[in-house]
């Protein structure tokens, strides 16, 4: 989607374009995988949504960035003074978080919520999730995850976040993929991830632009 636009008159003038509105730049996503459990099945529907996000018309493959929660060791201890070895784990992820203009956070249901490692991802930021949308695939047994994804919604509202309404869930997840870690039928949700990629990409341009005519105020 471009929103650009060129004030060169007809009738003469210098014929000097403005600068392109913020819409006119690709949107960065960012997609979370929430979850370190051994033998977790998040990685398979991750592929997955990321090949759906690559075949949307306003994300790119090349701007989408996966961070896997098990790729970081992150306390759950905060501090405002972190260690050496914190601030290390923190320059992995924090730049990648406030690079992008939408997420997506791809969680699990354990026990009626999400898991620890996300809350402290989370938790150790602020500032990079203000004003920016956010999407949810969630997975689990008979919920599909969505009790974690309703109290994400409550965490990520505290951290002046928007939450898009529409999710993609799976039900039994495991029984949803075949061998190979294709939907085996994918006609749903196929188009579960279209309605949430297109309510997220219409709330990341519509915040983005806001952001820059008017900073927004936490």
């Amino acid at each position: 989607m471009e929103l650009t636009t060129e004030h060169e008159s007809a009738a003469g003038g210098s014929g000097d374009k403005n600068p392109p509105l913020p819409g006119s730049r690709p949107l960065r996503l960012a997609v979370i995988l929430g979850t370190n459990r051994e033998g977790r099945f998040g990685p398979v529907i991750a592929d997955w949504f990321l090949s759906r996000a690559a075949g949307h018309t306003d994300f790119r493959a090349d701007l989408t960035d996966l961070i896997d929660i098990a790729e970081l060791d992150l306390p759950t201890a905060l501090s405002f003074r972190p260690a050496p070895a914190v601030r290390a784990e923190l320059a992995k992820v924090t730049p990648r978080l406030a690079a992008a203009d939408a997420f997506v956070v791809l969680t699990p249901e354990y026990n009626h919520s999400f898991p620890a490692p996300l809350k402290s991802l989370i938790d150790w930021h602020f500032h990079e999730w203000q004003a920016k949308p956010v999407g949810f695939v969630s997975y689990g047994g008979v919920s599909g995850g969505l009790r974690a994804v309703e109290q994400l919604r409550q965490v990520f509202a505290e951290l002046h976040a928007v939450t898009v309404r529409d999710t993609v869930s799976f039900h039994r997840a495991g029984a949803h993929f075949d061998g190979e870690g294709r939907p085996k039928d994918p006609t749903e949700a196929d188009a579960a991830a279209k309605a949430m990629l297109d309510q997220l990409a219409w709330w990341a341009l519509a915040l983005r632009e806001a952001k820059s005519v008017r900073p927004y105020a936490a």
